[in-house]
């Protein structure tokens, strides 16, 4: 798995490829709080080339979530590959993560 962040005014748009698992989530909620403890309230996640997420994965999405939501903030997906669609769906996650074409349209939302 690979991360890259970029920041912008509105959010940071953090860009993930490879697999999302149990052997990877831990590099993935360490990025993440470390953004998140600097004071960013807005996370886009790029996951246009994940092409596998665990439960494991799910559980750091969801995490991040609800410490965003806490500091008024808000995280959304853009251009999810259709692996990770299905994935957030078959787990009733969907509803939770507003899902956004491009980054510019992820980060425009906010």
């Amino acid at each position: 798995m690979e991360i890259k962040t970029t920041e912008y005014k509105r959010a940071a748009v953090v860009s993930v490829s490879g697999r999302v698992d149990s052997a990877t989530s831990g590099e993935l909620e360490t990025a993440l709080k470390a953004l998140i403890g600097k004071g960013t309230r807005n996370i886009v996640l790029d996951l246009s080339a994940v092409d596998f997420l665990s439960s494991s994965g799910l559980r750091v999405m969801v995490t991040t979530r609800k410490a965003l939501k806490e500091a008024g903030g808000e995280v959304v997906i853009a251009q999810p590959s259709d692996r990770v669609r299905e994935t957030l769906e078959l787990a009733g996650l969907d509803v939770l993560f507003p899902s956004h074409p491009t980054r510019e349209a992820a980060v425009a939302s906010f």
